[in-house]
């Protein structure tokens, strides 16, 4: 599946094997709410680098109306080789911690 993406400039792959392993182990998200996980990437709060993967980033969004207000967070990797970006897992999270903001909207 490719989502669109206007940061990257490109579409985001979601691999059914990380469908899967977001349905496992984040199962208020997958399958029933994959709309959250386009929408963070089509129009994100926010975008961090992460701590833990060099080439990865975390888009999030902020929904008011899901599980009382939260943030939905979308990791993507980026192999700007290849110009190829995949999700590599999505959560939810009550606040942002991890990386440095690289964009926000304003």
């Amino acid at each position: 599946m490719l989502i669109p993406c206007t940061y990257l400039d490109g579409d985001v792959e979601l691999t059914e094997e990380r469908e899967v392993h977001i349905a496992e182990r984040h199962p208020e998200l997958l399958p029933e709410h994959r709309n959250l996980i386009e929408e963070t990437l089509a129009a994100p709060d926010q975008v961090r680098r992460s701590v833990r993967f060099g080439s990865a980033r975390l888009f999030s969004r902020w929904y008011s109306d899901f599980r009382n207000g939260k943030h939905v967070v979308v990791v993507v990797v980026s192999e700007s080789a290849k110009g190829r970006h995949w999700i590599i897992t999505a959560y939810v999270a009550r606040k942002l911690s991890e990386g440095e903001a690289e964009w926000q909207r304003n």
